[in-house]
């Protein structure tokens, strides 16, 4: 996209204030309402939000990804609607459900987005200073953020303010803190927080997903569409690249079947997902077109077209409609998982694939490209197989300050006489 009337263009079709959700001087409002009398606020603080809507516009259509757009726009407190905005077309009809699916529901964190809280503050974010990133990481801190949370928000403002000073708009980067005063440098030493999943419990999730309560006369779809999507964790995918698969991504090439995920920035790379997983799928879409009229047919040689994973309508899935689906399934999978139900999470899954993979001797490498990590650093920092109790000297030490005390030595002369 180049010139005047592209840009007037983008503009044009980017959410006006009353849109934006930002919050006013006077509270948090979820329609953009603020102020006096709960009259909408344009952007409080900001003389000229015109101009810093469309530096905001130039920055987010700089990113490929339709995903890394709304996760960004979604980080600073902007809609979802800006991420699809600002490339000024709509995506081609068969993308839309991929690169467009539900927005994140607001968390407990959505008021303390960095341009809610400069607006709260009003406060122009092109006149923040270190200062003001940094009071704004405290709030965060405050309010309960982890250390991962704040540094990947962090992150978000830094990249926006690199683009500032990229472009002239400012002289220095506010964000460019020291994280490591901070606290919020990690290391691929430091500890995951996420639970740690044997083998036996993901196979636990797999079988509990077969046998899940269901009433409806659907009840059979329901169960093999649930062991279809614990079978699609188990190959290490992110929940959006699962929400994100259609029915034509299992391909055959080189004489084996392998899935085309497409994972973080619109990057597509091949997974291979062996028999049991094939046939997972294959049980579920078998059940799936026999129970449904709205499958599209295929053209010869090529797969039926549409989401991997549907809701009984046909419609894409949606992530917070499989978050719940795998609680509930951690909550039916009986002793193995009586004490990580409730922190059982896509993610956990995918950490298991590392680790498991890992701890059998699979190649770092291998592992990195199964899971689309962009640095090996990223892998290296599930690898736990390293520290388990076994690798631990503190039994042995334990052992050594808690035993019988040794016998004296009768050959010691502060023993003798």
């Amino acid at each position: 996209m180049s010139g005047p009337s592209s840009a007037r263009a983008v503009l044009a079709s980017l959410p006006r204030p009353d849109d934006v959700v930002l919050p006013g001087p006077a509270g948090d409002s979820a329609d953009g309402a603020g102020g006096a009398g709960g009259a909408a606020v344009d952007w409080p603080g900001v003389d000229d939000p015109d101009a810093l809507r469309a530096l905001v516009a130039r920055w987010l259509a700089g990113y490929g990804g339709a995903q890394t757009r709304r996760t960004y726009a979604y980080a600073l407190g902007l809609p979802p609607q800006w991420a699809d905005a600002v490339t000024g077309t709509p995506p081609p009809a068969r993308d839309r459900p991929r690169t467009a699916p539900p927005p994140a529901r607001r968390g407990r964190l959505h008021r303390l987005a960095y341009f809610r809280w400069c607006a709260t503050h009003a406060l122009d974010p092109r006149a923040a200073t270190g200062t003001h990133v940094t009071t704004w990481l405290h709030a965060l801190d405050a309010a309960g953020a982890g250390k991962r949370t704040r540094a990947r928000m962090l992150s978000t403002v830094s990249a926006f303010y690199a683009h500032l000073v990229e472009t002239g708009v400012i002289a220095g980067n506010p964000a460019a803190l020291h994280r490591g005063r901070l606290g919020l440098t990690g290391t691929s030493r430091d500890p995951s927080p996420t639970v740690r999943l044997t083998a036996a419990q993901v196979r636990a999730l797999w079988d509990a997903a077969a046998t899940l309560p269901n009433r409806t006369a659907a009840r059979e779809l329901y169960a093999r569409r649930a062991v279809a999507f614990v079978a699609l964790l188990t190959l290490g995918l992110r929940i959006s690249e699962v929400t994100g698969l259609d029915r034509d991504d299992l391909v055959v090439t080189g004489g084996e079947q392998v899935l085309r995920v497409r994972g973080k920035g619109g990057t597509v790379r091949e997974v291979f997902p062996g028999d049991a997983v094939t046939g997972a799928l294959g049980a579920y879409l078998a059940v799936r077109d026999g129970s449904t009229a709205e499958t599209v047919p295929a053209r010869r040689g090529q797969a039926p077209s549409g989401p991997m994973l549907a809701t009984r309508s046909g419609g894409r899935c949606s992530r917070q409609d499989l978050y719940a689906l795998l609680r509930r399934i951690a909550g039916h999978a009986g002793p193995e998982l009586d004490d990580v139900a409730d922190r059982v999470h896509p993610h956990a899954l995918r950490h298991a694939y590392v680790t498991l993979a890992l701890e059998a001797g699979a190649p770092i490498q291998h592992v990195q490209a199964d899971v689309g990590h962009a640095s090996i650093a990223t892998t290296r920092h599930y690898d736990r197989s390293l520290r388990t109790r076994t690798s631990s000297a503190a039994d042995l030490v334990t052992g050594l300050v808690t035993g019988p005390a040794a016998a004296p030595d009768a050959t010691d002369p502060g023993q003798a006489g």
